[in-house]
């Protein structure tokens, strides 16, 4: 990368065409200061995209969990060492989530119910039991749901 200065709508031309240079340049014009080259309709879209994704992933996470976490529980005799490297997976990814941006952690607990709605959907799905079989209203906290130690019984 050079420290040469492109004009607001070259810079919006590279966005089109190469992400990852526009992304590079804009960098590059941040640390400068050379705001007045910035492409700021597309940066502030971004920026908001980055914390967009980072909610995105945390419900994915929660909700691929949530999932596991009712399998483990209501089919106990088809457990596997793959359902526990999942469960662990996913509560790592979440852990490195909160670890990074704490204030997902409000969003967590926001969207828990909703999240654990879809898994219980998915779950049934996925293990051929009737929804009915799943309790309605999670029994697991938030606290338990992320505990490396909680595995659910029946």
């Amino acid at each position: 990368m050079t420290g040469t200065q492109i004009s607001t709508t070259a810079h919006q031309q590279i966005y089109e065409t190469d992400f990852v240079e526009w992304v590079d340049r804009a960098a590059e014009l941040l640390k400068q200061g050379n705001f007045s080259e910035l492409d700021i309709e597309h940066l502030v879209e971004e920026v908001e995209d980055l914390g967009r994704s980072q909610r995105q992933a945390l419900k994915s996470n929660l909700r691929i969990l949530l999932i596991h976490l009712l399998k483990w529980q209501y089919q106990s005799d088809k457990r596997s060492s793959s359902w526990i490297s999942t469960v662990n997976e996913h509560r790592d990814r979440i852990y490195d989530l909160l670890e990074d941006s704490p204030s997902l952690r409000n969003r967590l607990l926001e969207d828990f119910a909703k999240t654990y709605t879809q898994a219980r959907k998915r779950a049934a799905s996925e293990t051929g039991l009737d929804i009915s079989k799943f309790p309605a209203e999670c029994l697991y906290a938030p606290e338990q749901v992320l505990d490396d130690e909680y595995w659910p019984e029946i």
